[in-house]
């Protein structure tokens, strides 16, 4: 799976050790940035991830900060993204289960590296389940945004 990757300053450090785990996973990674833990702004690296996904060029894309909220704020105002915070085991699982997302966002001063490693490895691991209740409401979630392009 290509996986596009970008983190801010916040999150810097836990995309060091990402990066690596995704190829050890045998997965292909783009990584947007940033190159360094001086101050920076999330959505200029939230935007290449997202435009990455929803263009297709990349199957999935990991956002990181020191919260993860700036990121995920961000990546949810790209059409075609579902992005999601997650800093628990059940949330990653839920997410892809329930909610077909295609971005994920951590938070590097949330949680640390080995829970950062378990939530990428279930997110990406489990499957949308596909069940009538869950596609009709992320039909419904395309439809805000349909509307939402419409007014603009």
């Amino acid at each position: 799976m290509k996986i596009a990757i970008g983190a801010d300053h916040g999150g810097y450090s836990l995309k060091q050790v990402v990066v690596p785990y995704l190829e050890s996973l045998g997965h292909e990674v783009e990584d947007v940035g940033c190159e360094c833990d001086q101050s920076v702004d999330y959505p200029d690296y939230a935007l290449p991830v997202c435009d990455l996904v929803a263009s297709g060029k990349a199957e999935r894309g990991i956002l990181i900060c020191g919260t993860g909220i700036g990121m995920s704020i961000a990546a949810n105002k790209v059409r075609g993204i579902r992005c999601a915070l997650v800093h628990d085991l059940f949330s990653a699982q839920a997410t892809r289960d329930h909610n077909d997302t295609n971005v994920l966002a951590m938070g590097e001063r949330v949680i640390g590296p080995g829970v950062a490693q378990e939530i990428i490895r279930i997110w990406l691991e489990t499957p949308f389940s596909r069940g009538e209740r869950h596609v009709g409401r992320l039909n419904k979630v395309k439809q805000i945004e349909e509307n939402d392009s419409a007014r603009s």
